[in-house]
């Protein structure tokens, strides 16, 4: 399914890093919260199974306000006057796979800075501010794009706005900030990696499916490289991303679209545009065979990750290409939407090898993206044999048809997805954010449902037969390494 559905930003914390304290909350609650959509996706897919005949069209939705002010600053509003909040985000286009060799993580780096002052606050007071209007906020980078937010009452948008805004050009890199964050951001990649070893072995999958792209680029940054950054360095980072005609400023909620333009000329139209420098392109170069990895790791558990290279929404350049990736986006629900999905229905409940076993597929990757399954083999069975399952599972949907009625329920859990997203500005915003800073419309979700709708089974077997091929794979394997691994100490900075 499209990967920044509503489901997928609950999981957002599993693809980008955080850095507020309120994330610390957001992880203990995500258990729950992903145990709540799945019963109440539950009971809408039902429902949308006897109501299949009745699409939802993009016209039946609530309408995108979408402006340019003068310096070039992207503002986008969307009305939910549901309750009387508003969620307030600005999205800056700039990521991982905007850095270079040496200088991974600078944009991870300097989402950490951005709460330790401008000229006007001091360190933490932005945070504190937020949190007296009885507000939420955090931020978050990716491979694609660094954004930032806060949720509050509709009568402190103007206040949210005016603090935003200060330290989109008025930040203060302090040297002693600087090195005294950078010690946290080295801690947090040993807890977060170092001492991870299932997302160690992600890392290194990246690293060895992608060989020139800056997709292979870790959010957080190699260590080597987070230890010889310079405070100079942020500064320069800050100069050249942190200006608003590389930024989308998008507020949902209780509030009108004219409105929200006033105070956004007023707090972010007063800042003069910056030359942009563009990005050299670097295409990933074609794979012609099969790559194999293997970590071992502090684990009693293995277990194995498989990739195959294919095109996403913005690489995709005709609409024969656009239509493959809606094909495979049904093709990845085929394979793992829900609990009757064919992988847990196959390797977990009928074999009974697999603990777990998941498919995963990012439809709005800037650069070119991967196609993914993994598993976890159950006590008494090896690895290699969820390994062989999994390709088996490729293999039938290369030689069978995908029937009418399986389709058709794919479609209403899609349709699920959607109805829920609707339930959350946070997500109506984020979803919004995240695909124009990519380069793709506001409102590419609200045809989402048509477009899918308009895959065949024979569209399916052909992109399978396409791209899921053995010289287009990369696996990575995780072994336990034997080693007693009890003295580890947990992380105990800020997340």
């Amino acid at each position: 399914m499209l990967e920044i559905e509503y489901s997928a930003i609950i999981n957002e914390f599993k693809t980008v890093v955080d850095t507020t304290p309120s994330s610390k909350c957001l992880k203990k609650r995500k258990g729950l919260i992903n145990m709540r959509i799945m019963s109440l996706k539950a009971l809408i897919t039902a429902a949308l199974l006897s109501v299949l005949s009745l699409p939802i069209h993009a016209s039946n939705l609530p309408s995108i306000s979408e402006y340019q002010l003068d310096n070039g600053m992207k503002v986008i509003v969307k009305q939910d006057h549901r309750a009387p909040v508003v969620v307030h985000q600005v999205w800056y286009k700039v990521g991982s796979t905007y850095e270079t060799v040496g200088k991974t993580g600078l944009s991870h780096m300097l989402e950490h800075m951005m709460f330790k002052g401008t000229k006007t606050l001091e360190p933490g007071v932005f945070s504190k501010q937020v949190s007296q209007l009885g507000g939420q906020e955090n931020a978050f980078t990716s491979a694609n794009y660094t954004a930032y937010y806060q949720v509050v009452g509709k009568q402190h948008l103007e206040k949210v706005m005016q603090l935003e805004s200060d330290r989109m050009r008025n930040l203060v890199i302090d040297d002693t900030e600087f090195n005294k964050e950078r010690k946290v951001v080295t801690e947090e990649r040993r807890w977060r990696l170092e001492d991870q070893p299932t997302s160690k072995l992600n890392e290194q999958f990246n690293a060895t499916a992608f060989m020139n792209s800056p997709a292979r680029n870790p959010v957080i940054g190699w260590m080597t490289d987070i230890e010889h950054y310079k405070a100079s360095d942020l500064r320069d980072w800050y100069r050249q991303w942190y200006a608003p005609n590389n930024a989308t400023l998008v507020v949902v909620g209780d509030v009108e679209p004219q409105a929200v333009l006033a105070l956004a000329k007023t707090y972010y139209g007063r800042y003069k545009p910056e030359t942009i420098s563009s990005v050299k392109p670097q295409l990933e170069i074609e794979q012609e065979g099969l790559r194999r990895i293997e970590l071992k790791g502090a684990t009693k558990v293995p277990s194995v990750q498989l990739g195959y290279h294919v095109p996403s929404l913005v690489t995709a350049k005709t609409a024969v290409e656009k239509q493959e990736v809606y094909a495979l986006a049904v093709l990845e629900s085929i394979l793992d939407g829900s609990s009757s999905s064919r992988l847990p229905v196959s390797l977990v409940r009928k074999q009974q090898i697999a603990a777990g076993a998941s498919a995963g597929y990012n439809t709005t990757d800037r650069l070119s993206t991967l196609f993914e399954l993994s598993g976890t083999p159950v006590t008494g069975h090896k690895v290699s044999e969820v390994e062989n399952a999994l390709l088996a599972e490729i293999e039938i949907l290369k030689t069978e048809l995908v029937s009418q009625p399986e389709l058709e329920r794919i479609w209403a859990m899609d349709e699920a997805d959607h109805v829920y997203y609707l339930d959350s500005i946070q997500a109506q915003a984020s979803i919004i954010g995240s695909l124009v800073s990519v380069g793709l419309e506001a409102d590419t979700l609200d045809y989402w449902i048509e477009n899918i709708r308009k895959v065949t089974p024979q569209q399916i077997q052909a992109v399978a037969k396409k791209y899921l091929t053995r010289d287009n794979l990369t696996i990575a394997t995780l072994f336990p390494d034997g080693k007693d691994h009890s003295g580890l100490k947990a992380y105990t900075g800020r997340l």
